[in-house]
């Protein structure tokens, strides 16, 4: 009986997959509503690459593609799931879009790296491998502010890129150190 308390019996691994796909889709929405505006950027900061970076990482490359496709596709549809209650076709051309299409390269990132480092052993080497990925989605925000604004490239990268990376070490540092934690019992559930 002590063994049974003891231990968690997963199922249905197919149900327990969706429901962390959708979870994921809802913490990034939650994430693009806490927004801090940065006076010297129009773009804000959020908690959105925290969620980002966990679901590339907890999820694996297919799961985490997913529930940013459901969050990217909830958002075109019209639901206000975007930064300051944002939603449609439209908000993909203001200054966030870029960032949005860095979310998907970021789920590209994450799972390549993860493969070739065992970051699940080291907080540390789970955060380098976040910290890239992010800069790769914050490259992907810059290069936009830069072609569709028409931004200088000093400006862009001071705007769009360089406002960021203090926050963005910070979430990298917290979204390893629960991957770490989480990574073991979420394995049983993506495999």
């Amino acid at each position: 009986m002590e063994a049974i308390l003891k231990r968690e019996i997963v199922v249905d691994k197919s149900l327990s997959r969706i429901i962390l796909i959708v979870s994921f889709a809802a913490a990034i929405t939650l994430g693009a509503h806490v927004r801090i505006p940065l006076p010297f950027t129009p773009v804000p900061l959020t908690l959105q690459t925290f969620f980002v970076l966990l679901s590339a990482a907890l999820l694996g490359a297919r799961m985490g593609m997913a529930a940013q496709v459901l969050y990217l596709c909830a958002g075109a549809a019209g639901l206000g799931v975007f930064t300051g209650s944002g939603a449609g076709l439209s908000y993909f051309q203001g200054v966030t879009g870029g960032y949005l299409v860095g979310f998907m390269a970021a789920q590209f990132v994450v799972p390549f790296l993860s493969r070739s480092i065992a970051i699940e052993k080291s907080v540390l080497r789970a955060a380098a491998v976040f910290l890239l990925a992010d800069f790769v989605l914050l490259a992907c925000g810059t290069l936009w502010l830069k072609t569709v604004y028409g931004c200088s490239g000093k400006q862009a990268m001071l705007c769009g890129f360089w406002a960021f990376v203090p926050g963005d070490i910070l979430k990298a540092l917290l979204a390893a150190g629960i991957y770490t934690a989480a990574a073991p019992r979420i394995k049983e559930i993506t495999r």
